[in-house]
């Protein structure tokens, strides 16, 4: 069975972790950090692992399975399309631990309902929904702890993995010229699960072009800050307005200048700029100004699908094939604590030699986030559309994203001002 179409007993496997992850996550708070400062781009984390809950309970046992609520007053404190961002701070929650049980009520009821033999594909299909769902929030709670600079959690199986910001596996320089032509991009019908932005494949012209083989590292964009990036509004696409309301001098969790070294902040931790680490927590302003210092540009996401997925070669799921993500093709599911270098993962390389195109970083691209000409809404009406027209688009998948959760195909999307999220990003040559 291939990692994208989950056997029935797999999938109730994933609804019981899915919940246990997000509760891992949040465990080691007290009462003070599982609320949190009101801050634009974050939850309270104890409303966020309520909502997630909720939400499962919403379209499986409530929508698909017609059952009654478990918390009958759920939809008037979970509801985020309802409930207004600053005011999750100042609701009545139920405490810690009710919540928590609350979770796992659900959870449970669902992986029952999932294993059932007679389970509908309606039924298993929103279950998956809901898994994403807490695969997209998790990872969220993990660039919330980073923007508050709460020390890492204690995942069960990873603590004694070695970080990655203590591992060397060097850098991956130079590029891969790909050849162009039409292909699919997008989402395929008989795919076992896609969001709605990625209805459905349609064909596309790629011209040829010449695409990095490895992200950004954290050198070379150190390179870009000594040499006065942030200080030249001409490399800006908005001539310098995002400096200038931000004041930003250098990524977001850096410290120091290019004369006495940088250092970047994980976590709680403060640690020597790592040099084949990736760059990350850049937004899209930075990424696109580094493009135009270096000379070259950011991919459009039709070119890096195609660099991914190898053209119009038979789309699989991931750019090494159907199976799984694992340690050896992907730095995902918050293996090692963190990102690794960019040489790392040989074995998950792209038909065309790209490497770490699924996990590490979150990868900008230079396109806005759009429908596909025969966008189909989802019955989440809330999960795309909205945001059309005002937001860029990643792909990839970060170091801390589910293996489950990532594909070739997703589409991930963000304001261009957000440097919070585990965003990096990859260059292309600039057509002579």
């Amino acid at each position: 069975m291939e990692a994208n179409a989950p056997a029935p007993d797999e999938l109730a496997e994933w609804v019981l972790d899915g919940t246990e992850r997000a509760i891992q996550l949040v465990a080691d708070l007290d009462d003070s950090q599982l609320l949190g400062p009101l801050l634009p781009m974050v939850n309270p984390m104890l409303w966020e692992i309520g909502h997630q809950a909720w939400f499962q309970e919403k379209f499986v046992l409530r929508g698909a399975c017609g059952q009654d609520p478990v918390l009958s007053y759920a939809d008037s404190i979970y509801d985020s399309g309802a409930i207004p961002h600053d005011t999750r701070w100042r609701l009545d929650l139920p405490s810690r631990e009710e919540t928590i049980a609350y979770m796992r009520t659900v959870a449970e009821r669902v992986a029952e309902e999932v294993a059932r033999p007679d389970a509908t594909d309606v039924v298993r299909h929103f279950a998956r929904y809901t898994v994403h769902h807490y695969d997209t929030h998790t990872e969220a709670f993990t660039y919330t702890r980073q923007a508050l600079g709460y020390a890492p959690p204690a995942l069960p199986g990873l603590t004694d993995a070695e970080p990655s910001h203590g591992a060397s596996s060097g850098p991956w320089t130079g590029d891969v010229s790909v050849g162009g032509g039409q292909f699919l991009l997008g989402a395929l019908r008989r795919d076992p699960f896609v969001y709605d932005n990625e209805k459905w494949g349609h064909l596309t012209r790629v011209a040829p072009f010449t695409i990095a083989k490895a992200p950004v590292t954290q050198a070379e964009f150190a390179a870009f800050v000594a040499d006065g990036g942030y200080t030249d509004p001409r490399l800006w696409a908005d001539q310098g307005a995002w400096l200038a309301a931000t004041g930003a001098e250098h990524p977001l969790y850096w410290r120091g200048s290019p004369d006495e070294g940088f250092q970047r902040r994980h976590f709680d931790t403060w640690f020597d700029l790592e040099p084949h680490l990736p760059v990350h927590h850049v937004c899209w302003w930075e990424a696109d100004a580094y493009a135009r210092w270096a000379g070259r540009r950011l991919p459009t996401e039709a070119e890096w699908e195609f660099a991914a997925s190898g053209g119009d070669a038979p789309k699989s799921c991931y750019p090494w094939g159907d199976h799984a993500s694992d340690a050896k093709n992907a730095t995902t599911d918050w293996r090692g604590g963190g990102p690794s270098d960019v040489a790392a993962c040989e074995a998950g390389d792209s038909p065309f030699g790209c490497r770490q195109m699924i996990g590490n970083v979150w990868e900008w691209t230079a396109s806005d986030f759009a429908a596909y000409p025969n966008f189909e809404r989802d019955s989440y009406a809330d999960n795309s559309e909205q945001f059309f027209g005002s937001r860029r688009v990643l792909r990839g998948g970060s170091w801390a994203t589910r293996g489950r959760y990532v594909r070739s195909t997703m589409r991930n999307y963000f304001t261009p001002d957000r440097r919070d999220v585990l965003g990096g990003f990859r260059t292309c040559a600039v057509d002579a």
